[in-house]
Formats: C-alpha cells, sequence, structure tokens
C-alpha cells in the first residue's frame, strides 16, 4: 500500500510539472512547419526548439531528482517499517518479560513469607531446644547414680496374635457416712434402712472402702465382616465366708461383667455372658459398655434407676443408618418374695411345715452360695426382654418391655390335716369314738395323721411391664436432661431398691406385686474437667393383700386301750388349733405396725434387736442425690478424679393396725437417712 500511494505521487508530480511548464493559451497540437521561405522564421524556430530541448532535459533531470527522492522515500518508509516491527516484536518480548518478572516477585514474595514463618518456627523450635537441653542436662545430672530406667512411654493397647488388648479400669479409696447404720459396706441396701424401732437406727456408721476397685480388660479382633469383643469387669464386692473388716480384709473377687460379642458390618450384634439388663438405658443405640449409669459413687446406685447385671443372650440390630436399633434378650431370673402371714403348720412337739416353696438354699457342692439365706429360685424360663432405642439427631429415646414367669410348689393338704366332724373313728380293737375337730378341706384323712403331700402341684404365674426413657443435650452440650418409666407386675427386681416381685395368696400360689419406677437426671458439664450432677427418684409397690391364712397346730392326745391288752391299737384323739389372725400378703392394711417406732433391748451383744412387731411393708422408696466429680488430671498417663455425693433417702411403708385412737387409721412407718460418700480414684490410662 505504501509502495503504490509513492508511485501514485511520483506521477502526480510529473503529470503537474508538464502542465506548468505548458503556455495557457497555447495550442496542444503542435503548429505546421513553417515555410522553408521564411529563414527568419526558421531561425527563430530552431532557437524555440534548443529551448524546448533544454526546458525537456531539464524537466527529465527534474524527474530523475524526483524519482530519486521517491526512492529515498520508499527506502525510509521500508526502513521505518522494519522498525515499527522491530518495536512490536521488543514490546511482546518486554510484555513476556514483565510478565515472567511479576510471577517470580510474586513467587518471591511467598517465598519470603514462608521464610519469615518458618524462621519463626525455627526460632521457636531453638528455643525449646534449648530448654529441652537444658532439662535434659539436668535429668542427666541427677540420673548418673541410677540404673538406666525403663521407657515411660508404652502402647494402651497391646497387640497378641491379631488380638488388641486394651487393660483398664481404676483404684478407688472410698467413704461413706450413713446418719443411721445399716451394718452395711459402700453398698446400701436402699429398702434396709432401719425403721425408728431398730437398734441400728439409733447409731450412724462410717465406712471406708476400697472394694470398688474395678480392673477391666477388653479384647477386641476382626475377622472377616465381623468385629469381635470381649469384656472382662471385676471387683471387690464379694464376701466370702471368712471375709471381715478386721486386722486384714479378706474380700473376694466379684463377677461384674463377662461377656463376648460378634458385631457384624450388616449392623446385626449377638452378645453372651454376663452383662447390664436389655431394660437398662443407654446413652446411643443399644450398646454394651453405652450403658447411661447414674454418676453415683453408690455401687448399688440410685432410686428408680432400672438395672440388672445377670447371664444372658442378646441380639440387636442396626437400622436407617444407625438411627434405630431394636433387640431382644434372654437373662436369668431371680424371684425375690415379700409380705407375711405365709400359711404354716405347727405339730405337737412345734416343728413347722409350709403350705409352698418358691426358692431353695444354694447347693455347694453345685457351686452356689449356701450361705446366702434368700436361696435360689428354680426358673421355670427366663426373663424376657425387648427394647427399641431411637436417635434421631438430637437426644436418645428408649421403649422397652419385660415378661417374667414366677413359679411355686403348692401343698394343699400340707396345713390342714385332719378328719371331718362327727366323723367315727374305729379302733381295730372295734372300740369307736367320734371326732369333734373341725371340717376337713382335704381328702379325708385318719384321725391323727400328719400333713401329707396329697395334691401337690406346680403353679406358675406370669408378670411384666413396659418403660421408657429419654435423654437430651441442652444449651450447647452442658447440660443432659433425661427422665425414665417403668411400670408392671413383678417387676420389683429390676430397682435399685430391690422391692419384691411378688407375695403368696394363702393357698400358696405366688401373686406378682405391681411396681413402678421412676428417675429424673440432670448432669452439668460445667467444664472438661468438672461435673455436678442430681437426681431424684422413687420406687413404689402396690398393696397385694389377703385374708384367710392359718397357722394350724393339731396335737393328738392318745386314749388307753380299752382292752387293756398290750400291743393292742390305741385310740387317738386329734385336736386342731388355728390362728385368728387370718391375714397376709404384701400391704395388708390389718398388720400389726404398733412397735415400728419401739426399740427392743438385742438378743445378744452381736446382734441388735430390729425393734419392735413392725410389719413394714414398703410402699415407696424416694431418694434425691446430689454431688461432683473433679478431674485432677487426665492424659497419657491415665487419670485423677476425686468426688463428694449426698443423699436424702426416704422409706415409706404401708400403713397397717394400730391406730390411736382405735379404729383412726393405721400406723404407717418411715424411715430417713442421709448419706455422704467421699471418692478419690487412679484410672488406667
Amino acid at each position: 500500500m505504501k509502495k503504490l500511494a509513492a508511485l501514485t505521487l511520483s506521477l502526480f508530480l510529473t503529470t503537474g510539472t508538464a502542465l506548468a511548464d505548458t503556455p495557457k493559451d497555447a495550442d496542444p497540437n503542435p503548429a505546421k512547419a513553417a515555410s522553408p521561405a521564411k529563414p527568419k522564421a526558421a531561425k527563430k524556430a530552431e532557437t524555440s526548439d534548443a529551448a524546448i530541448s533544454a526546458q525537456i532535459e531539464e524537466l527529465r533531470q527534474a524527474l530523475q531528482s524526483q524519482q530519486e527522492e521517491l526512492q529515498l522515500l520508499k527506502e525510509e518508509l521500508a526502513k521505518r517499517d522494519r522498525q515499527i516491527d522491530e518495536a512490536r516484536e521488543a514490546a511482546a518480548a518486554a510484555n513476556a518479560r514483565a510478565t515472567e518478572a511479576s510471577s517470580k516477585a510474586t513467587e518471591a514474595v511467598n517465598t519470603t513469607a514462608a521464610a519469615k514463618s518458618e524462621a519463626v518456627s525455627l526460632n521457636s523450635t531453638v528455643s525449646a531446644l534449648k530448654a529441652s537441653n537444658e532439662a535434659l542436662k539436668t535429668t542427666v545430672e541427677s540420673g548418673q547414680a541410677e540404673a538406666q530406667k525403663p521407657s515411660e512411654e508404652g502402647p494402651s493397647t497391646i497387640k497378641v496374635k491379631g488380638i488388641s488388648i486394651t487393660p483398664g479400669g481404676f483404684i478407688e479409696a472410698a467413704t461413706t457416712y450413713r446418719q443411721r447404720a445399716e451394718s452395711a459396706d459402700i453398698n446400701t441396701q436402699l429398702n434396709g434402712i432401719p425403721y425408728p424401732g431398730a437398734a441400728l437406727g439409733k447409731v450412724s456408721e462410717n465406712v471406708f472402702s476400697a472394694r470398688q476397685s474395678r480392673p477391666t480388660l477388653l479384647a477386641e479382633s476382626k475377622v472377616g465382616s465381623a468385629k469381635l469383643t470381649a469384656y472382662f469387669e471385676m471387683d471387690f464386692l464379694g464376701a466370702g465366708t471368712t471375709s471381715n473388716n478386721r486386722q486384714s480384709n479378706s474380700y473376694v473377687f466379684r463377677q461384674r461383667q463377662l461377656w463376648a460379642q460378634a458385631a457384624f458390618d450388616s449392623g446385626l450384634s449377638i452378645t453372651g455372658g454376663q452383662m447390664w439388663s436389655l431394660a437398662t438405658e443407654n446413652r446411643k443405640g443399644i450398646q454394651n459398655r453405652g450403658e447411661a449409669l447414674p454418676m453415683m459413687v453408690d455401687p448399688q446406685y440410685v432410686v428408680g434407676f432400672t438395672w440388672q447385671r445377670a447371664d444372658s443372650i442378646r441380639v440387636t440390630q442396626s437400622l436407617l443408618d444407625n438411627k434405630l436399633t431394636v433387640g431382644a434378650s434372654i437373662e436369668g431370673p431371680q424371684t425375690t418374695l415379700g409380705g407375711r402371714g405365709f400359711s404354716a403348720f405347727t405339730n405337737a412337739a412345734g416343728a413347722t411345715s409350709q403350705n409352698f416353696w418358691f426358692a431353695a438354699p444354694g447347693n455347694g457342692g453345685g457351686l452356689n452360695n449356701a450361705f446366702d439365706p434368700t436361696g435360689y429360685s428354680p426358673n421355670k424360663a427366663p426373663d424376657v426382654v425387648f427394647k427399641a432405642a431411637l436417635d434421631p439427631g438430637w437426644g436418645h429415646y428408649e421403649i422397652f418391655g419385660i415378661l417374667s414367669q414366677f413359679r411355686a410348689r403348692i401343698y394343699p393338704c400340707a396345713v390342714i390335716s385332719y378328719t371331718p366332724t362327727g366323723t367315727v373313728i374305729t379302733a381295730a380293737n372295734g372300740t369307736t369314738t367320734t371326732y369333734t375337730g373341725p371340717p376337713i378341706t382335704c381328702a379325708a384323712l385318719a384321725a391323727g395323721e400328719a400333713p401329707n403331700v396329697a395334691g401337690a402341684f406346680n403353679d406358675s404365674r406370669t408378670g411384666g411391664g413396659g418403660g421408657a426413657s429419654f435423654r437430651v443435650p441442652l444449651f450447647n452440650k452442658k447440660l443432659d436432661f433425661g427422665v425414665k418409666g417403668v411400670y408392671g407386675d413383678g417387676i420389683g427386681r429390676f430397682g435399685s431398691s430391690q422391692l419384691a416381685d411378688a407375695t403368696a395368696r394363702p393357698d400358696g400360689t405366688l401373686a406378682p406385686i405391681r411396681a413402678g419406677h421412676g428417675l429424673g437426671i440432670l448432669e452439668f458439664h460445667v467444664s472438661p474437667k468438672l461435673d455436678i450432677f442430681a437426681y431424684g427418684g422413687a420406687e413404689y409397690a402396690a398393696r397385694a393383700a389377703y385374708t384367710g391364712y392359718n397357722s394350724v397346730k393339731v396335737t393328738t392326745v392318745s386314749i388307753s386301750n380299752p382292752n387293756g391288752v398290750a400291743g393292742a391299737p390305741i385310740l387317738v384323739n386329734t385336736t386342731v388349733a388355728r390362728s385368728a389372725s387370718g391375714i397376709g400378703g404384701y400391704g395388708n392394711p390389718a398388720a400389726n405396725n404398733t412397735g415400728c417406732s419401739t426399740e427392743v433391748s438385742p438378743v445378744n451383744q452381736l446382734t441388735p434387736n430390729g425393734g419392735g412387731t413392725c410389719a413394714g411393708d414398703s410402699r415407696i422408696v424416694i431418694e434425691g442425690t446430689l454431688g461432683f466429680w473433679h478431674k485432677i488430671y487426665q492424659g497419657p498417663k491415665g487419670g485423677v478424679r476425686w468426688g463428694i455425693t449426698y443423699s436424702y433417702l426416704t422409706r415409706t411403708g404401708w400403713s397397717g393396725s394400730g391406730g390411736l385412737p382405735a379404729g383412726s387409721a393405721g400406723i404407717s412407718p418411715k424411715a430417713v437417712d442421709n448419706m455422704v460418700w467421699t471418692s478419690f480414684r487412679y484410672y488406667l490410662p
């Protein structure tokens, strides 16, 4: 384009010059040649041609000069084009170098910041190293005279053939103060605090105990899709026949928990052994070792807490991404009996017999405790417990049910064994006599015959109940609030107070006692090192009262042989006497409570008296508890904590006879105890 412009300019200049040299009025066509006849004109023409030639030459030279200038301009333009291209290339290169320089500058800034941070860290490390060197120097200097010590650090879990074994537990030094003594160790018989008439209720007791110290061992492994777990937990709250609190305590090692579990990736879990009952509340799901136990020092825990630790088999299944867990268990049962007035037979020699039995003494050869006065019930079937636990994301919720069987052996003729009134009794020698005793209720028996087992049979009764609980975190998990309630027939043994499961009717059959448990929970997590807790609970047992109980006494009197023949049969006259009370069962309003506040002299120097006549069947046991735990240290070396707990405990009995004035409401006995526990524990890491 530039070259074309230069050529156009050259042609324009050339044309312009030519036109400028042409006269304005000149004819563009050349004139014809003049006639040679006119020499003067020819001379002028020659002169004119020479001038024109000179002009043309001048014009040619000017044109050549212009062409040379144009060529110079072309060269100058080409030079400038080259310079512009070079400038552009230089600018692009400069931009690239600038971008690279900027990137390097940014990298340099980052590197500088990192270097500064590293320098600060290095300075800190150097300072720490200096301090460490000083400490090491001191340690080396102080340990020169000692033998080489083993390392303090070690694994918290031991690996043995693919099994992880973790020791745990705690050592405890505890004290217990009770305003009214129970002659008990750290474990409180919540349904056994003495009424005012009992001699133990007149004194307090202080107990120092390390028996709750609890070693544990956890073994875990993985086989295919199953996680295998075994757990061993013991304490020293068992008592042997030689255990004592004298010069050297020697309480026996007790099986607390001992179970094995297979938990599959599908959420199915199968557990067998001695463990907490499925009725015991969990903190999440249904997990062994995840029970929501009260923070109480007392190993009997608190009134209203539902639990037992029994041999059982449990199956659970987690559903809905572990938000719902369902489970069922069969658990080893033991029947507990309460009440009074049970029918008994007393013969002429004062020996007695009962019309039923439900438990037997422990067989020492069979490794049961022969010294336990409560005996062992021969169970017809295990307890069956069902539970569903929900964890929707906020809080934990449970519902559960319990099914129990109670059995007794009944002897309908064990307390009544006599001949009907008016029966004529004939002796072997033919002499007769007429029996005048009360009518018989069993099959006809010969006069003077002792109570027998005629018509004996086994009788079973069914009990059970249900309950629900919830536990929710409040105030950014600073407070746990929970409530649990249980209600049913024959479930007293599942409560901390151990109220009776059943009583007996006049015919010896067992009657489950209606019961209810309730517990309110407040646990404040003030800081990672301080927990404060408060519990309020109650356990109730309803009346199961009956009439028609008899204490039968049969006396036999010999009648001389009418014939006077030695060795001949004699006629026997039988006399039957019955008690007039006729009351029994549990919480009978006619039961005698007149001596519940009357102290009686001791049986001997080792046996304080339990007080005057007092039926005292418990109606309700209530306990309020307040305490705290403070962690002094919690770290890789284990944990050290201490705590204090206070409880106010009341036990109120069903009203019975003895109200004043006569005919007024019966006496309802009440016992009160104030108790304080302290505990200092070291937990294994």
